[in-house]
């Protein structure tokens, strides 16, 4: 039988491995990528669900051959847990998107979903549509200070049955008329087909919507509000905390 330790030690050690991986595709990033960025997000407060996640890293990057890549990964630990030893859940999102013709606003999008414990892993096949990039539309997003794409997930590898499909919205609003110091962001995936138990939606959502303010360059305080149906029980859950970016 593993010991407690022994797994804590085993969890801890995969997610360092996952920010080591993380940081040297920041590296790769550097030397190829026409731009990007990477940041980190630390949240000491959580209302509702404590062993929610509390540090999420993101990286994108722009890359040859209308190429790019962007990631999420979030770490959480055990409930009643908060210190930094007990990390030992984790959720990340890696993304391949190929923009499929100079000028268009179509990606062709591949995403790997990996996460702590066993057979488990996901991946989905499907296309982006980036509205905001869209000749006919794109001056009315222009005016709106927003970005919003959708990203049609319509082939699901994993464990589920066949017709598993999910919808990804993703915006950015950005207030320059009261200051360009703050902005809008956030997701919502939309699960379609899900088997989940009978006192649970069949069509779960996944969503955050984060307000952040630059407090000085770089460094920004945040707050987010969550949805995770996925829960039996506190489905909403919001957080407050702090996020450093750099930007290449």
């Amino acid at each position: 039988m593993v010991s407690k330790f022994s797994r804590r030690r085993f969890s801890l050690s995969g997610i360092l491995l996952v920010l080591l991986v993380t940081l040297s595709k920041v590296s790769l990033a550097d030397n190829n990528s026409r731009s990007g960025f990477i940041d980190f997000n630390i949240y000491p407060y959580l209302s509702d669900v404590d062993n929610d996640n509390w540090l999420t890293v993101n990286l994108f990057s722009t890359l040859p051959n209308r190429f790019s890549y962007f990631s999420l990964t979030n770490f959480s630990s055990q409930q009643g847990q908060r210190g930094i030893g007990d990390l030992n859940n984790f959720y990340t999102e890696q993304n391949i998107r190929w923009q499929i013709a100079e000028g268009s606003p179509i990606d062709l999008t591949l995403q790997m979903n990996f996460r702590s414990g066993e057979d488990n892993d996901r991946h989905r096949l499907g296309f982006r549509w980036r509205l905001n990039n869209t000749q006919q539309l794109r001056n009315a997003f222009k005016k709106l200070n927003l970005s919003y794409s959708i990203n049609f997930h319509l082939l699901q590898i994993d464990n589920e049955s066949a017709d598993v499909y999910q919808l990804e919205h993703v915006f950015n609003l950005k207030m320059p008329y009261i200051s360009d110091r703050i902005y809008l962001a956030g997701f919502i995936d939309h699960t379609f087909n899900q088997n989940l138990s009978t006192d649970l939606t069949s069509n779960p959502m996944v969503g955050e919507v984060q307000f952040g303010y630059e407090i000085v360059d770089h460094l920004y305080a945040i707050a987010e509000y969550r949805v995770n149906q996925y829960r039996r029980s506190d489905v909403n859950n919001f957080a407050i905390g702090i996020e450093y970016k750099i930007v290449w």
